[in-house]
């Protein structure tokens, strides 16, 4: 099927992870619109609802979490413009080796409508390792003792935590699918399918089809008019061979 032929069949009814100007370091915005314009692009897009998931604070451009009254002042403005469109406040934790397994404490989740997780390179996660090693020829030994190492944290993490959605597994990092699959399957997280990163690929996600896992399909959108983007993921899924109907926030038209 082709990509305007799923376009026009299906239609995204949520985006639950895009980013805004609230995830910067110093100057620079590492989202490039503002909650207003991610509602905008949303409701021109007809999606049901939206959430700002900006990076966790452990993060190089993770939020504040003081500018989250802010942040709720700015989703109440936007609401007003756009009264049909729900919007949610959550954010994307970043997955540490901090007791919970994040860097949003236990006592921090009530400040957001939902938690998302996932794995990015963070000071307090091996950063350098993983990033050469994910991205260079690397020892195969070395290679094999980080897979470890990031699935136990991954593991830990959705075990240790209400997590909706884990986001973009198998990117930045090397992990042991089957296993992260079968505590996703535990838990009863999410599964995303990323429309921004090259994992989960075809592969990744023939080990996920496998495992009693539901799946979304999150946009990543660090600019507005990435917001709401679907179809390129959902022609992925199909390829891997993943009913539609697994897909929670994926409705024919």
């Amino acid at each position: 099927m082709s990509i305007e032929d799923i376009k026009k069949k299906y239609r995204l009814k949520f985006d639950h992870h895009t980013h805004t100007i609230y995830s910067k370091v110093g100057p620079y915005f590492h989202g490039k619109g503002r909650i207003i314009d991610n509602a905008r692009a949303a409701a021109k897009r007809g999606l049901d609802s939206l959430a700002i998931t900006d990076h966790g604070p452990s993060d190089f451009y993770g939020i504040d979490l003081r500018k989250l009254p802010q942040m709720r002042r700015d989703i109440a403005l936007a609401l007003a413009s756009f009264p049909k469109l729900k919007i949610y406040l959550g954010v994307e934790a970043d997955i540490v080796d901090t007791e919970n397994g994040l860097d949003v404490s236990p006592e921090d989740f009530g400040k957001f409508d939902f938690v998302n997780a996932g794995y990015h390179y963070v000071p307090k996660c091996h950063m350098i390792h993983n990033f050469l090693a994910f991205r260079f020829p690397w020892p195969k030994k070395l290679q094999e003792k980080l897979r470890r190492q990031n699935t136990a944290r991954i593991v830990k993490a959705l075990k240790s935590n209400d997590i909706k959605t884990l986001t973009h597994p198998g990117d930045k990092a090397f992990i042991d699918e089957h296993a992260v699959a079968k505590a996703c399957e535990e838990t009863g997280t999410l599964v995303e399918i990323n429309a921004r990163h090259k994992h989960p690929d075809v592969s990744d996600l023939q080990i996920y089809k496998q495992y009693d896992v539901k799946f979304v399909i999150n946009s990543d959108a660090h600019r507005p008019r990435y917001v709401g983007r679907f179809a390129e993921s959902l022609a992925l899924a199909m390829e891997a061979g993943i009913d539609p109907e697994r897909i929670v926030n994926i409705q024919k038209r």
